[in-house]
């Protein structure tokens, strides 16, 4: 068997296709009993020598999931049960069978999902499914349809709905009065957890806000204090180093050590090395309506999708 993740099949990303996850999942079980599934991708990780720099990648939108290796392990597991390759006798654990020995003997790391999916336990389980489909009025395109390739259009699906919502409501935000763009970020940042569980938040009055245009003091005492400062620019209007700057000299007046900059336009290289050197919090447009439509400020949702999978437990027999 190759040992090096190297000569696996790999996304663009470098990343192994959960169907290049195959005939490894057998190879370290073939003498194993039961094994967790976290101990069998632990297991292949160390046999392909796949590096840290692979395991962690995350997918964009997903950023505190698991990671996209660890659910190419799932779709994977998933094909071989479906094969009857692997038998799961409780929640989360696996062990190979007959017929998964038979597999990897007969086709080694040549096995791949279109051998599986020629296993007449696969075919039934397909069969089934598209009756399943059929009632439903769904139409499937290809017969290489697989569980992640379905998953992931589900995914590419939402995210393109909410890059439309969000590059709709950046123009919105754009449009307001600046004063009610002050109000607005208070109210995303305060949906954020900002204000913690008994403070205050306020936009400070125009006439005399000394370049800070909102508030919010974290606890009932004030001693945590988070200052802010809201631009509502045009796209080409970008926020220089001078406009940091003049909000550190803001912030330095009410003697602040923590100071939030917003903006709907960008910020030059100037601003942002500046910002980091003296750890202000900068947030461009793009970020800004990701965050208001992460915690639902200004947007609504329309419709939710339940995506189901099997509660393995609920048929674990009572001893």
């Amino acid at each position: 068997m190759n040992k090096d993740y190297k000569k696996l099949k790999t996304s663009s990303d470098g990343i192994p296709t959960y169907e290049s996850l195959i005939p490894y999942i057998l190879e370290v079980l073939k003498d194993k009993k039961e094994v967790r599934k976290k101990d069998i991708q632990n297991m292949v990780i160390k046999f392909l020598s796949i590096p840290k720099e692979i395991t962690d990648i995350k997918y964009p939108d997903y950023p505190e999931d698991d990671g996209v290796l660890i659910n190419r392990f799932s779709f994977a597991l998933s094909d071989l049960y479906k094969a009857n390759g692997l038998d799961r006798p409780k929640r989360g654990v696996y062990k190979i069978t007959s017929s998964g020995l038979n597999l990897l003997q007969k086709y080694g790391d040549e096995l791949n999902s279109k051998m599986l999916k020629n296993q007449p336990p696969y075919i039934k389980y397909m069969e089934e499914l598209e009756i399943r489909n059929k009632k439903s009025g769904i139409s499937v395109s290809s017969e290489e349809e697989s569980e992640e390739m379905n998953l992931q259009n589900v995914e590419k699906l939402v995210t393109s709905m909410k890059n439309i919502v969000a590059t709709e409501l950046l123009e919105k935000v754009r449009e307001s009065n600046p004063i009610f763009f002050e109000k607005l970020v208070v109210k995303l940042l305060v949906a954020m957890g900002y204000s913690g569980k008994d403070g205050e938040a306020s936009v400070t009055k125009q006439s005399n806000d000394g370049g800070i245009d909102g508030i919010i003091n974290q606890d009932p005492l004030g001693t945590s204090t988070v200052y802010i400062q809201a631009k509502r620019y045009k796209e080409d209007n970008i926020v220089g180093r001078g406009a940091i700057q003049s909000f550190y000299g803001a912030l330095a007046g009410v003697r602040a050590d923590r100071g939030v900059f917003i903006t709907t336009s960008n910020y030059s290289k100037g601003a942002l090395d500046y910002a980091k050197i003296q750890g202000i919090v900068i947030i461009n447009g793009i970020e800004l309506t990701d965050l208001m439509i992460r915690y639902g400020v200004g947007v609504e949702p329309i419709r939710k999708f339940k995506v189901y999978r099997i509660d393995n437990d609920y048929f674990e027999e009572e001893v």
